[in-house]
């Protein structure tokens, strides 16, 4: 039986949301061997919607993970920058709890969207539970 998706990101807030689904594992396997997930980017404002296939390896997790610690230790952070791989950048609005969240797809679609979101202290709790539910549910390997 397959597993139901799981947001391993969610950013929501006023109307405006971007979410990275994880759908599952891949079917096949890269020729190093190395589990990868298949994952999509959603963004949903009043002006603008769209999705973006992406692949999510084992080390993209991992940098997901430090990526959190930097952003709530209040810091901007970019996830992936510099792959082939769609980026995500998020910065910090000093003043209240919001934040704009930045997707860059450079390989593929050549497009750039920036929404700006609610981001709580909560929403951390939230974000590392479901960084471990993904770990839990396919766990992966790098061979």
């Amino acid at each position: 039986m397959a597993e139901d998706p799981i947001d391993l990101i969610r950013l929501e807030g006023n109307g405006n949301s971007v979410v990275l689904r994880i759908t599952g594992k891949s079917e096949r396997k890269r020729p190093t061997g190395a589990n990868v997930l298949v994952g999509e980017f959603m963004v949903d404002t009043p002006f603008v919607r769209g999705t973006l296939k992406t692949w999510i390896f084992p080390n993209d997790l991992r940098q997901w993970q430090q990526a959190l610690d930097s952003l709530d230790a209040g810091q901007d952070i970019a996830w992936r920058d510099g792959t082939r791989a769609p980026w995500l950048f998020i910065e910090l609005d000093e003043d209240d709890d919001r934040c704009q969240v930045t997707i860059k797809d450079d390989s593929e679609s050549l497009t750039t969207v920036t929404v700006t979101v609610a981001l709580t202290d909560a929403w951390f709790d939230d974000a590392y539970r479901r960084l471990n539910l993904v770990w839990e549910t396919w766990p992966t390997t790098e061979d």
